[in-house]
Order: C-alpha cells, then sequence, then structure tokens
C-alpha cells in the first residue's frame, strides 16, 4: 500500500494509532483468524474485537473472508509506504517534459509482457511483437520480465542555459503473471546511454487497487507502484532524497539533442522480478514519465 500526506491517507494512520491494532495486525501476520479467536488471544471482548476490525476494514490493512459460518479476518498488505512532498526548487528555473509511457522509441522485452490503455490490453499478452503495435502510444501501463524500453526526450536548454539539476520521476514495480506483494527485482537506469544505478523493486502490487487504474483491470493483478525520484546534482545521483550513485552532471553533454531515459532488467540481475510502468491513468500517481531540467 502507498499512502501520502494528505487527508485521504488518515484512515490508514488512525488506523495505526492504536495499540490493539497494531496487535491485531502482529497476529493477523502470523495466521488468520476469526472474532473469537482474536478475542481469546487478546483477552478483550468479541465487541471489542470487531470494533478494532472495522477499523482496519476502511483503511484497507485487512479483509473478511467466509469460512462456513465463521469471519476471518486476514491482512491485505505486505508493507505501508508514505510519500512526502516533494521539495521545491524556486532559485531555478525548469524545462519539463512529460513522456507518456507507450512512447519509447527502442525495446528489447522478454514474456511474460504486454501493455494497456484506458480501456483494454493492446494486442496479445506474453507476445513482445505487440510492442510495435501503432496503439501502443495510447499505453498508460507496460510490463516485462527482462530487457528494457528506451525514452527519447527534446532537450530544450538553450546556449546560453547552465544545467543544475536533473530530476526523472516515475511510477515503477515489479512484474509478476497476476501479482505478488513479495517479488524483487533490480531495475536499472540509464540516461543518455550512461549507467546511473540499479533500485531494486520490493513486489508487483495488488493488496489494494491503484488510485486511477480502470474498472477494467482484473483486482488480481498490477495495480499500482512506487513513485521513484532521480536527481542528478553536480555532487553526485540521489533517489528519492537520499544519496544512490556517484554519477553527477559532469558524465553529460548538457547541449546534446535528445535525453535518452532507458529502463532496464539487466539478463544478469541478481532479482530478475521484471518490471512494470505505471504511465497517467493507472496506478496511484497519475502522471506519465516526467523529466525536469533545472537551469540558471
Amino acid at each position: 500500500m502507498e499512502i501520502d500526506i494528505s487527508e485521504t491517507s488518515l484512515k490508514v494512520y488512525a488506523a495505526l494509532d492504536s495499540p490493539v491494532r497494531l496487535q491485531i495486525i502482529q497476529l493477523l501476520s502470523v495466521e488468520r483468524l476469526n472474532v473469537r479467536a482474536l478475542a481469546r488471544k487478546l483477552n478483550l471482548s468479541s465487541t471489542i474485537i470487531n470494533m478494532h476490525l472495522k477499523k482496519l476494514e476502511e483503511a484497507q490493512i485487512i479483509a473478511f473472508e467466509k469460512k462456513g459460518n465463521q469471519k476471518i479476518s486476514r491482512l491485505k498488505v505486505d508493507r505501508i509506504n508514505i510519500t512526502f512532498p516533494k521539495s521545491i526548487f524556486p532559485a531555478f528555473d525548469v524545462h519539463e517534459t512529460f513522456i507518456p509511457v507507450g512512447h519509447y522509441t527502442k525495446y528489447t522485452v522478454q514474456p511474460s509482457c504486454g501493455l494497456a490503455n484506458d480501456k483494454d490490453f493492446i494486442g496479445k499478452v506474453d507476445d513482445p511483437k505487440y510492442f510495435m503495435d501503432p496503439a501502443r502510444v495510447t499505453a498508460g501501463m507496460i510490463w516485462f520480465s527482462e530487457g528494457f524500453v528506451e525514452y527519447q526526450s527534446p532537450n530544450f536548454l538553450e546556449d546560453n542555459e547552465r544545467l543544475e539539476m536533473l530530476d526523472l520521476s516515475l511510477e515503477l514495480g515489479s512484474e509478476f503473471p497476476f501479482s505478488n506483494n513479495v517479488w524483487p527485482s533490480d531495475i536499472t537506469f540509464y540516461l543518455n546511454d550512461v549507467e546511473i544505478g540499479t533500485w531494486t523493486s520490493p513486489g508487483d502490487f495488488s493488496d489494494t487497487r491503484g488510485k486511477y487504474t480502470p474498472d477494467w483491470v482484473p483486482d488480481n493483478v498490477n495495480q499500482y507502484g512506487l513513485l521513484k525520484t532521480l536527481r542528478i546534482t553536480d555532487h553526485g545521483t540521489y533517489l528519492d532524497g537520499q544519496p544512490f550513485t556517484d554519477i553527477s552532471l559532469s558524465a553529460f553533454n548538457q547541449h546534446t539533442e535528445t535525453w535518452k531515459v532507458r529502463v532496464a532488467v539487466k539478463n544478469d540481475a541478481q532479482h530478475k522480478g521484471g518490471c512494470t510502468i505505471f504511465g497517467k491513468g493507472f496506478g496511484n500517481h497519475d502522471q506519465d514519465i516526467n523529466l525536469k531540467l533545472y537551469y540558471s
């Protein structure tokens, strides 16, 4: 589950603000239990337990299933990620480009793979040749088990403008047939053929529906990813504000005609768990691949 610092996430914060509910989560992480069993383990009444379970269900942390006449509680999530507001740098001007996820200019992918737009899958799933289908430009989500996709963006910097910082932001997850919330994958980023670094995605998430994922997408397939922001500066690269690699702006020709962005799962990756890229109309962040050039 991915939440942010906004009122829409208050139910999750409220659900976690209770020692009893934290104990319930710990118990359900070991086994699925009915109300009576939880009440016995916590030495509380069934009425009190039901009240706490309702809070956890409203926050989409747990779900119920029927087993005979019993209502069994189970965890829906394996982790909760909190996205904080981004820092703003008003001292710099910015050239900003949004690249739709279907607008790649080069690719090599292996199944499981596919593309989807707001209405349906594009072509046949798990057949790489459909990555060249002209309808790919409408895609809001693409996925592959191994290989890469590469995008190009115009370099809008003028000769008299100095690049001070570059941001690349996109929503990513692993790729598993249907889904697997614990499925690590090493996803490597390149800019203009320079390898920036590798981030390990923790899973291919379907514990809750993506905020923007179309209704036609089944509940048991990829629903959302994690928004990752690469920031390249004069003194190195940061991932979500944390030091990532030593690659700095000096590695690039700042006045190249285009910026090439490649997202890859290498064939020698330690965790070869695929890649899903979510764009506008899918996932938890209603944006395409975002490239920002901060300049003075």
